[in-house]
């Protein structure tokens, strides 16, 4: 701020030492001590401030940039979405020539869907599972996928007999009943 080494503080303190005396000193002291206080709380305040002005203008001023790109960023979408609906409607003119001329070459040809011939998925679409010949069960395609059960369609689980009735098993010591001596804990 200023330029005032010690021998300049030196001197002031000694003036003012002649000028006000001892008893005046220490009060004047204070009083200057608070309005330098003062000084410094109504700059930093005012620095503060212009801080804040200076980082608000700065973030406006990204904020516009940013505006600027966003901009420039949708007028080169918008150029290459033009450019890409010329392109099919290009191939749709080109199409529209050239499609009749294909059609008519392509209709001697049979259009095949599906599997090529021969091909593993062909063969597969039209196995039967060998088991499923049986009278009860309709055939099942190999390829189908697995039931709720997680069997595979070519293992067609077996049919399972039903458990016999088991009765539970009566022996003629358990049909008495306990002795004073067996009685059972309570």
């Amino acid at each position: 701020m200023f330029d005032i080494g010690f021998s300049e503080l030196l001197v002031i303190a000694v003036v003012a030492l002649v000028v006000l005396g001892p008893e005046r000193l220490p009060k004047a002291a204070r009083f200057a001590g608070l309005w330098v206080r003062r000084a410094r709380n109504q700059w930093d305040s005012v620095k503060q401030e212009l801080e804040r002005e200076l980082h608000a203008d700065e973030i406006k001023r990204q904020f516009r940039d940013v505006q600027s790109s966003v901009r420039d960023t949708e007028a080169q979408l918008r150029a290459s979405g033009e450019a890409v609906r010329r392109e099919a409607e290009m191939m749709r003119q080109d199409v529209a020539r050239h499609g009749d001329a294909v059609a008519a070459a392509a209709s001697d040809e049979p259009v095949m869907t599906g599997p090529a011939p021969g091909s593993p998925a062909s063969v597969a679409q039209h196995v039967v599972a060998p088991d499923a010949v049986d009278a009860q069960t309709p055939p099942r395609d190999a390829m189908a996928p697995p039931g709720i059960d997680g069997t595979s369609p070519r293992a067609t689980p077996a049919p399972v007999a039903p458990d016999p009735v088991r009765l539970p098993h009566t022996d003629d010591a358990a049909a008495e009943p306990p002795s004073p001596g067996n009685e059972a804990p309570r």
